[in-house]
């Protein structure tokens, strides 16, 4: 049995298919603000890669900020319930999971692989990709580059603000100040964690906790969270794709019934 998980993100689109419970696949691009067509044409490349029809995908599952767009899907799921599922695949002893992805950042708490509490910041920039691209821009860096510029730092700046835009101006004045670009970049990585470390808080993380999203891939970040919480932090091999895994997942357990 074939099935795809589709995460349409607001800045990046994740496809993966599955044959059975076994991941064959993924693909990534750039959401733009066509979301049904970028989806569409990561299908069309996967179909094509692996010699398939449309007829031969039993179940096709979207999930993510413009899940309801893509009109190939059989059905559409939250992304707290995806990513769930997703990290379930690769964590089954799973208690917390943190995910920050391109506008929004949430935080789970899992018991007996099930969602039982959950804290979403879906009304701000800040704490997500999308501040961190704006910082990078700031900072003249690349946006690849941002989190090993700042584990290179001996005294990290204060970033006080949690605006996307007032932290922009902060971070510039700091840079006319003089202040060392890494030590800004560090500061940076720590707000984020103070921001989303407060979410968690809230809910009572405990570990094993994972951190997921696209935002996963940057180390700085990962550190700062587990300063800022004060135990470990798994990351999945392919943390970008959980939500499509999840959702890929979902699709393949309701068929199986």
């Amino acid at each position: 049995m074939y099935t795809i998980g589709v995460d349409i993100g607001s800045l990046v689109t994740k496809i993966v298919l599955m044959k059975d419970d076994k991941v064959i696949d993924f693909l990534i691009d750039r959401s733009s603000f066509q979301f049904n067509e970028v989806a569409k044409q990561l299908f069309h490349q996967l179909l094509a890669k692996y010699h398939l029809r449309r007829d031969d995908i039993t179940w096709i599952t979207s999930t993510g900020y413009g899940r309801h767009s893509l009109d190939i899907a059989d059905d559409q799921v939250t992304e707290i319930t995806a990513h769930a599922r997703g990290v379930l695949f690769y964590f089954s002893n799973v208690a917390s999971i943190i995910d920050i992805g391109g506008q929004d950042s949430k935080v789970m708490k899992i018991r007996d692989g099930k969602v039982i509490d959950f804290q979403m910041n879906d009304k701000c920039a800040a704490g997500t990709g999308r501040f961190l691209e704006v910082m990078a821009h700031a900072l003249e860096v690349k946006l690849e580059d941002l989190g090993h510029l700042a584990l290179s730092s001996k005294s990290p700046e204060r970033v006080s603000s949690t605006c996307t835009v007032f932290a922009e101006s902060e971070v510039i004045s700091l840079f006319t100040q003089g202040a060392k670009k890494e030590n800004i970049a560090m500061g940076i990585h720590i707000s984020i964690a103070k921001r989303v470390g407060a979410m968690a808080k809230r809910i009572n993380v405990i570990p094993p906790l994972v951190f997921c999203g696209g935002v996963a891939w940057n180390a700085a970040v990962k550190k700062a969270l587990e300063d800022e919480l004060g135990f470990r932090i798994e990351v999945p091999e392919n943390p970008q794709i959980t939500g499509a895994l999840g959702a890929a997942l979902i699709g393949y357990a309701r068929k199986k019934k």
